[in-house]
């Protein structure tokens, strides 16, 4: 198969599920990245710049742009590569399954861990829990949960 063809299976309802999810996740980072990036002082969200007291960013510009692409971009890209399922060498690179799972599995895994742990060093630098943050984590863990139903490792068995 000529590497630019993607493979197109029919979908479970779990990885449909997973698919929404990861839109989920990635249109609501980026609607929070670019707010972040467009008003780096945080007025317009109600984010004095005394939350960011105990990290080493002087703005939420950096943390605008890391949430626009690695938990808006990144989550957007694995769900249309659960649905198309494309040839990314990159994504291969980082891929411990390789030859046996489609690399988009363990980049949904990624995304995640990904977004548990940011949600973590986010509510420690804060210094606080808001429920923004349960939300979050709730829809991490569930990108995890869904991502190891066995119907989702089975879509994304190579071959």
């Amino acid at each position: 198969m000529p590497q630019s063809q993607t493979v197109r299976r029919r979908i479970s309802p779990a990885v449909f599920v997973l698919i929404v999810l990861h839109m989920i996740l990635g249109l609501g980072a980026i609607g929070g990245g670019v707010m972040l990036i467009a008003d780096p002082s945080g007025e317009k969200m109600g984010m004095p710049l005394s939350i960011l007291e105990r990290t080493f960013f002087p703005s939420y510009l950096i943390p605008g742009i890391l949430l626009l692409l690695v938990f808006g971009v990144l989550p957007l890209l694995v769900a249309y590569a659960l649905r198309r399922q494309p040839n990314w060498p990159i994504a291969e690179a980082v891929n411990p399954y390789r030859g046996e799972l489609h690399p988009v599995w363990a980049l949904s895994l990624y995304v995640g861990f990904g977004q548990i742990i940011w949600i973590m060093v986010q509510t420690y630098m804060m210094n606080a829990v808001a429920a923004v943050h349960l939300g979050y984590t709730a829809l991490g863990l569930l990108i995890l949960i869904v991502t190891l139903l066995p119907a989702v490792r089975t879509y994304c068995l190579n071959g």
